[in-house]
């Protein structure tokens, strides 16, 4: 029987949390159900409306009292379109979703959904994240999180459905059209023919960049020809920690072996020509994608064995895994993987069909139990 589905987030624009709706609306209407969204709008709208879903403009995600005021509009809405199941992404959006639903009759109450996709902060205000009849976790060490910090939610209403990629979107093997290999050359002279390491990730104190640099020195000072990147930009409130990294480049005397290329649309591409990507953050990471996707790509991948990095790892290219924090131990596995490369197996278990067919699954099962 068809279902209709609504997802809750704050809004569409670029991110992890909105791409996973919207393909899990794809998965809805390929599968013949109703996907619905409500967010505050955003650049994926459009994405998600030429899928078939349908998307309504509520600013659910606001921190702000006067957000209370959409709960009925938002109940109102799940009465019209005759919802079955609601799914909370998001905290402020889950709060609304759920005194939404608290406030209907118990007849007519969609079934209730959440996704945890990191380790927010443990206190009364995130335990909504763990309240659904089934609450999804994007990754072993996600779900562990639950179990240990909410015991009120038993462990068997907790699923594991780990994030994934299109194979076809990362094919194995993949290698960057000879225009976009001719502009890349153009531009970035200063690699010459040096070895290619890559950081890739959004300029933030705990996603390792520090240690990226420490990495590409000690490699350097013993002669290895290597280039590091460092793919991603700061937070528009937080450019200094562009300045303080830079800052640290200079003074190590790595200018002409460290680029930063800042927020990039053609990582994919980064990646491919890339020989080792890393993952070398200090707070594990909940699931890890752009390691996923260089693993997926074909390119090896070294990185600190905790979070859902270490778990990808350990599943698909466990030569790449390190002790957390050890940057010494990264430095030899680098030389290592440089000096005597290891392929990358083709094919994965992280892919995007599998995550798509679970949560479908899972909405199935839960739509045929009664409230």
């Amino acid at each position: 029987m068809p279902l209709t589905v609504m997802q809750l987030l704050p809004e569409l624009n670029v991110g992890g949390v909105e791409r996973g709706t919207v393909e899990i609306a794809q998965a809805l209407v390929a599968a013949g159900h109703r996907a619905l969204v409500v967010s505050a709008g955003g650049r994926m709208v459009a994405e998600l409306e030429r899928a078939g879903a349908r998307h309504f403009m509520l600013p659910i995600g606001r921190k702000r009292v006067s957000t209370l005021f959409l709960v009925r509009k938002l109940r109102e809405l799940l009465i019209a379109e005759d919802v079955d199941i609601v799914h909370g992404r998001s905290r402020v959006p889950a709060w609304i979703g759920h005194l939404a639903l608290k406030g209907m009759d118990p007849a007519q109450r969609p079934h209730w959904v959440t996704t945890v996709h990191g380790p927010y902060t443990v206190n009364r205000y995130s335990r909504i994240m763990a309240s659904g009849e089934r609450v999804i976790a994007i990754s072993e060490f996600i779900r562990d999180y639950i179990v240990r910090n909410y015991p009120d939610t038993p462990a068997e209403r907790v699923t594991v459905i780990p994030r994934g990629v299109d194979p076809a979107a990362y094919p194995h093997g993949y290698r960057p059209p000879a225009a976009w290999l001719a502009q890349w050359k153009a531009e970035q002279r200063q690699l010459g023919d040096t070895r290619i390491l890559t950081l890739p990730a959004r300029l933030t104190r705990w996603k390792g960049q520090q240690e990226f640099i420490e990495l590409v020195g000690k490699l350097h000072a013993t002669g290895v020809p290597v280039h590091g990147l460092i793919v991603g930009g700061p937070h528009p409130r937080k450019m200094e920690f562009e300045s303080e990294l830079r800052a640290r480049v200079a003074e190590a005397g790595l200018n002409g072996a460290i680029t930063f290329l800042g927020a990039r649309t053609d990582l994919r591409e980064i990646l491919a020509i890339s020989d080792i990507a890393f993952s070398l953050t200090r707070e594990p990471e909940a699931f890890g994608r752009t390691t996923l996707e260089a693993l997926s790509l074909g390119t090896p991948v070294v990185g600190f064995n905790h979070g859902g990095t270490g778990e990808i790892l350990r599943a698909s290219f466990p030569a790449g895994l390190v002790p957390t924090g050890d940057v010494a131990a990264a430095v030899e596995r680098t030389r290592a993987l440089l000096e005597s490369p290891v392929d990358v197996p083709a094919g994965h278990p992280f892919t995007l069909a599998r995550m798509q067919a679970a949560t479908l699954d899972l909405y199935a099962a839960l739509a045929a139990t009664t409230t």
